[in-house]
């Protein structure tokens, strides 16, 4: 390996922490989930309630995709939904007490997860390794549009 490897060795840490989320998440009795699912609960958490528009914006996709996403949460009752008063074409989204009991567990298995990662890493390290994540994003983010 080396750092022209980077990208790949990316990509199997992501699938490899998915699947360590996906068998926690499993044994808590949830079901299992795309990352897109698992982001919408988590923006909602911290934004309460939503706009689709502003759902689809945050978890960085389009409208009618987010809807899909949605749709399927709403059916297993994780959030709800109803007209925005201000605009009748729009929905506001929210929590139900599912989706705040799957955020719940959800944050104990991200304290978990981050332990994992950062196991033998010093302060001084995770600052670094966080800041040229930000500079990835940032160089993609420069020569993509979503």
């Amino acid at each position: 390996m080396d750092v022209n490897s980077s990208i790949s060795l990316l990509s199997n840490i992501h699938s490899i922490t998915a699947d360590f989320l996906t068998e926690r998440l499993k044994n808590k009795g949830f079901p299992e989930f795309a990352s897109s699912h698992g982001n919408i609960l988590f923006q909602l958490s911290v934004n309460e309630k939503m706009t689709m528009g502003d759902l689809a914006e945050k978890i960085n996709r389009d409208k009618s995709t987010t809807t899909v996403l949605v749709r399927k949460l709403e059916a297993e009752g994780f959030i709800t939904g109803e007209p925005d008063p201000s605009d009748k074409r729009s929905r506001i989204i929210y929590l139900a007490d599912k989706g705040k009991q799957f955020n719940s567990i959800a944050q104990e298995l991200s304290k978990e997860l981050l332990d994992t990662f950062y196991k033998d890493f010093s302060d001084t390290e995770k600052e670094k390794f966080f800041k040229s994540l930000l500079k990835i994003k940032k160089n993609f983010s420069q020569c993509t549009q979503r």
